[in-house]
Parts: structure tokens; sequence; C-alpha cells
């Protein structure tokens, strides 16, 4: 099967499922029919946290990727937002390879707003990790000097994604995400919303390879608000929280495909402060994300993976090529209510 083809398939089905894009209201102004291109620039701050033993006694291992820089590239067309992501080597932070060994990172997202639903699917995968805190392993290691225990054969990929509602017809998301929008009064809105990934752990030790599933699924609840400040200017916190479940199924190649099954709840919570800029033509901004959760593996063992970043954009809006505007008039021509 080509899944390329597939998931093209799957994505206009969709389409055609919730409807077109939104065009101007007295609460928002659309530029769906304008293309737009951001460059963003952030912080990619991504470890898994293990934690062995409770209160005073516990120990934890902090295991990070040796990219702290991300760049990524955004188009935006009608309902349609895909994003590029991926850690150059230029940034001196992404170039530390001697002390904390080689690590890649690559991230390709869609997201889409069907009237009031927002629709984002991701793969992401990143390789090569080190434990991060090595002082509180070995009191006598020296930063800066003295190398960090490293995983270089370690991959994480996952394929992902979430669906949410917004339940005020006037708060416009498009907004704050891709800034397709812009709302013209200040408004918030409660936004449930379901995430669910299958992430895949590699890894190599002595010529022994370990393969782990993990399927995990949540539903959460956020509220977002966006303040309008003037004709130009928006200013956007949010806070999200949420429980789940998480599925492992592990697996030891060597060992004659030996596999263990387990089930665990997980803990989510995420929130962030969106600041930003818009013109008719121009737009920039920032913003400050954290993402975590945890669950209890054992008794006396928890897991976290944590993301913290804080991001920079820049983009312009222009009217679309003739081809670009033709492709997509004939696809709406075979469907209808795209």
């Amino acid at each position: 099967m080509n899944y390329f083809n597939a998931g093209t398939v799957l994505l206009f089905s969709l389409f055609a499922t919730f409807g077109r894009a939104q065009s101007d209201t007295t609460n928002t102004k659309s530029y769906a029919d304008q293309i737009m291109v951001r460059v963003n620039l952030d912080t990619n701050i991504e470890s898994y946290v293990f934690t062995q033993g409770k209160e005073e006694n516990a120990e934890q291992t902090v295991l990070s990727i040796n990219n702290k820089t991300k760049t990524s590239v955004s188009i935006d067309y009608k309902i349609i937002s895909a994003t590029l992501s991926f850690a150059p080597k230029f940034f001196k932070d992404n170039d530390d390879d001697a002390l904390k060994g080689n690590s890649s990172y690559t991230e390709f997202s869609f997201r889409f707003f069907p009237k009031r639903f927002i629709q984002n699917v991701y793969y992401k995968n990143v390789r090569g990790f080190y434990i991060e805190n090595m002082k509180d392993h070995f009191p006598n290691w020296q930063e800066g000097k003295d190398p960090h225990i490293q995983f270089p054969d370690l991959r994480v990929q996952s394929f992902g994604g979430t669906t949410s509602y917004i339940l005020n017809k006037n708060f416009s998301a498009r907004t704050i995400y891709t800034q397709g929008e812009w709302q013209k009064k200040s408004s918030g809105s409660w936004v449930p919303f379901l995430d669910y990934d299958l992430t895949i752990f590699r890894n190599k030790i002595d010529d022994i390879k370990t393969k782990e599933f993990q399927y995990k699924i949540g539903g959460n609840i956020g509220y977002f608000y966006n303040w309008v400040i003037g004709k130009n200017v928006n200013i956007s916190p949010y806070l999200a929280i949420g429980l789940g479940g998480k599925f492992s199924s592990y697996c030891n190649i060597e060992n004659g495909n030996s596999k263990e099954t387990a089930q665990y709840m997980t803990i989510r919570m995420e929130g962030g402060l969106h600041v930003g800029y818009n013109t008719d033509r121009f737009l920039f901004g920032g913003r400050m994300n954290f993402n975590a959760y945890a669950y209890e593996q054992t008794k006396n063992q928890t897991i976290e993976n944590n993301n913290l970043y804080g991001l920079l954009y820049i983009g312009y809006r222009f009217a679309p090529p003739r081809v670009v505007k033709d492709t997509y008039d004939k696809v709406q021509k075979k469907i209808p209510v795209l």
C-alpha cells in the first residue's frame, strides 16, 4: 500500500466531512485566501525523566537530546497548515557532539481547522540521547570537560495527533495557532480535546537490540483566552490538564522476540503564553510553552516526558500563485464541500 497516497485520501475525506474555509465574520478577519509562510525558531528541550524511589530518597536520571535549537518552516493556505521542523548543526547548542554525542531531530505536522474543530497529525523522529544530570550520579564529574554517558542508538519515533473542539463560536483558535485569522475582540473558550499517539523506542546496547511500542490516548480540557490589544497585538495564555492510558509492548529481538506488555494511567498538563503582532501582510511574535506527562511504571518508579520551549516567529502573507489556486479549485470541484 502507498501510505502517502492513503494519507492524502484520508485528509481530503476529513476536509469533505467538516466543510470549507472560514470567511470574515463579525468577530474575526480571515486570511484563508492568502498563502502565509512563517519561519520559526525555538528551543526544543525534550527529555525523559526516570525517578527511582520516593520522596527524599528518590533518584532521577534525565535523558536529553543534543539539539537545543530547532528551526521550522510553515505554509498555510485555506484550512491547511503544514510544518517541517529540524535541528540544524550550525547552531552552537546543536554541535557539542564530543561531550554529548550526535543527535538528530525531524518532525512533520499538519493542522487544519474545519469549522470549530482543530485536527492535528504529526510524525516525529528523534535519535541520540545522553544522560544530562551526570553530576547527580558521579559527584567528581566535571561539566564541560568530562563526556556524558551516551545512547547513540536510542531512537524514538512518534505518530500521533490531537482532535479538539472550540466550545465558544466567537473564539478564533487560528489567531493563536497559525495566525490564519485575526480575532477582533477579546474572547476565551473552553476546549476539550483528545490526544493520541504511537511511539516506538529502538535501542542497541552491546549488540543487543530492543524495541518497545507505546500507545497512548487521553482526554483533556483546557481554557484558552485571546486578549486583543488595539488593532494589531494579542496576548494569549492557556492551560490544560488531562488523564489517559498508556499501553506498552516490549520486545527483545535478540531473545527470540520475547514480549512483555503493561498498562499505565497517565497524567498530563500543558500550558503557555503567546504574544503576537499582526498586519495584513507581516506578522511576528513569540510564545513559551510547556508540555509534561507522567506515569508510575512500578510502585517506586515514575517516568516523565517533559517538553519546554520558547518560540519566535516571523511571517508574510501573499496572494497564491496561479498554479496553487488552480490546483485547489480542481480539488474543490471533485470535493464540492471543500
